[in-house]
């Protein structure tokens, strides 16, 4: 329980020494820490009531309180301390104190409390993300990848879900033994060689760069060799596959059930170990954050940036290695696999391999672009990221090509090339979009946009620790034309690896609805944040480019 102890000072003057304390009994008691900050937000303490607090009793972790406590002093809406106040209450408008509460109430990154709705998400995904996982994967080595055959196989007595299970492969010596050795390679890469692409390759930005400033104040640096890793690793895979002969190319595919269940491993053991951390020695306290719910404290994670010794960056190795860098790795196995059964790789496979490729090579290429989107600059790391990117990402993003192992789809050359067209132009549009904000950004608008001066949406926000500064949004471009054309064009290039497949299943079209399902929802996080941080500004901005992601729809 956590006792509080509250000293009146509205009518103390500079010399007077100490006013007078209120008495244990007349302040309130909290049980929990999500209680303490209810209370802290609804009496507004140092605001309208110029009191001043002292912790008499926290029976809890201190140094999390404390952390906690560094962060609510920096904020206009938590003047407070573990021993007392003597700040003088400042005066500040309407604008800068919804700002100033946005920022006390963790518009940052995931949130302080936990309504009953994302609640009710965070469990379903817990519960039903590695059913589903398991469900498209277990479809196409059993069904055939039909996703309605099982459910009718059960309903009409055919089949029980204890024959689907023990028709299931379980994990094997070989599988566990590969995965072991490939996320150890992938962890040297990272940790044990320092990037030399950067000396070498002309526009490439690698090596020791510096990430975004963290609430707390802190500017990580990190070790950019992504693109090295993805090189060395695809040069060892080829000269494996015509010279060496260590192992078949299709080795992935061949153990692709027994390795679900290896990654699924590293995924909970990655992301449990990140709560625990995160709770009892954490790289950086003042960027936790707890609701005080177990569940999405496991789901979203507590800490900003886990580290273990100087480089290692949890964010930065899961979200790019060893997924990404898989990625490209599991459709060659594919296409390998594709060639040994029905003796050619067909033009749709060879559309998937290039145009996820691309996809994935553009990620590396602009790596240090990448610290400063929302993956690092917002999000914790927790399940959602840890299993996530051992599991969802290589397992769902590489539908496709699992699909065309089992239904060899050969395009007519005009459709193929219409795919092809449609992949290449939401690249364009995704690239050059997020270029034109980069250029904007780095020469503070001094710059030409589609050969003309960019018309800019001057803004003015306040930040945690009360102090206004001046931003603008770039409304020409690309971003004259919606808010998020990035997005768009993203999309774009998922329904090109979708239609690649033909339109006989509707499996390989899961991986564009949930990429419209995700984008969206990232665009509304996004606005949101941006509303409460520019308030006014933002409404100009919306008026200015009206549409988020389809140009006179959305």
């Amino acid at each position: 329980m956590v006792t509080l102890g509250l000293q009146d000072v509205s009518g103390a003057s500079p010399s007077t020494s100490l006013p007078h304390s209120w008495t244990t009994s007349a302040t309130p008691n909290f049980h929990t820490f999500k209680d303490f900050v209810q209370w802290v937000e609804k009496e507004q303490v140092g605001l309208g009531n110029p009191r001043r607090l002292e912790i008499l009793e926290w029976p809890f972790k201190k140094e999390h309180f404390h952390s906690a406590v560094k962060r609510w002093d920096k904020t206009p809406e938590g003047p407070m301390a573990t021993k007392s106040l003597h700040d003088t209450p400042k005066t500040r408008s309407p604008g800068s104190t919804a700002n100033s509460r946005a920022a006390t109430q963790g518009q940052w990154g995931r949130a302080w409390e936990v309504d009953w709705f994302s609640l009710a998400s965070v469990v379903c995904l817990l519960l039903f993300a590695p059913f589903l996982v398991y469900y498209f994967i277990m479809a196409c080595d059993q069904y055939s990848c039909s996703l309605t055959a099982p459910v009718l196989d059960v309903a009409t007595g055919r089949a029980r879900l204890s024959d689907i299970w023990a028709r299931t492969p379980s994990v094997t010596k070989e599988a566990a033994q590969l995965y072991v050795l490939w996320v150890t390679f992938q962890v040297l890469l990272y940790v044990a060689l320092p990037d030399f692409c950067h000396r070498f390759l002309p526009g490439y930005v690698g090596g020791v760069q510096e990430g975004a400033v963290t609430p707390a104040g802190v500017v990580n640096k990190y070790e950019i060799n992504g693109l090295q890793a993805w090189l060395i690793t695809h040069l060892l895979w080829f000269a494996n596959s015509h010279f060496l002969s260590w192992f078949s190319p299709t080795i992935i595919f061949d153990n692709w059930i027994p390795l679900l269940w290896c990654a699924n491993g590293l995924g909970y053991a990655v992301s449990t170990f990140a709560m625990i951390k995160g709770y009892f020695f954490p790289t950086c306290a003042e960027d936790c954050k707890f609701t005080g719910n177990f569940f999405y404290n496991y789901m979203m994670g507590i800490e900003f940036n886990p580290r273990i010794g100087k480089w290692f960056d949890f964010k930065l190795f899961f979200n790019g290695r060893p997924g990404i860098v898989a990625w490209t790795l599991i459709n060659l196995s594919f296409a390998a696999k594709q060639r040994e059964l029905h003796g050619q790789v067909t033009n749709a496979m060879v559309l998937v391999n290039v145009l996820q490729a691309i996809y994935v090579l553009d990620f590396f290429w602009n790596e240090a672009w990448y610290l400063k989107t929302m993956d690092i600059c917002h999000d914790h790391f927790g399940w959602y990221l840890g299993w996530g990117d051992c599991v969802w990402l290589p397992y769902l993003y590489t539908l496709q090509g699992l699909y065309l192992v089992y239904h060899p789809v050969q395009l007519s050359t005009p459709y193929a090339a219409g795919v092809l067209l449609l992949g290449l132009l939401g690249y364009y549009i995704f690239r050059m979009a997020n270029h034109q904000k980069d250029l904007f950004r780095r020469t503070d608008g001094r710059c030409l946009i589609w050969g003309r001066k960019p018309r800019v949406i001057e803004c003015v926000y306040t930040s945690a620790d009360g102090q206004k500064h001046h931003s603008k949004l770039l409304a020409s471009g690309f971003w004259g034309v919606a808010r998020h054309l990035n997005y768009t064009g993203d999309l774009m290039g998922s329904l090109a690896y979708c239609l690649a497949c033909g339109g006989s299943h509707v499996l390989p079209y899961f991986y564009v609805v949930y990429m419209t399902i995700l984008l969206t929802h990232r665009c509304l996080r996004d606005e949101h944040r941006c509303a409460n941080k520019y308030g006014g500004d933002w409404e100009r901005y919306t008026a200015a480019v009206p549409h988020r992601l389809l140009p006179g729809v959305f």
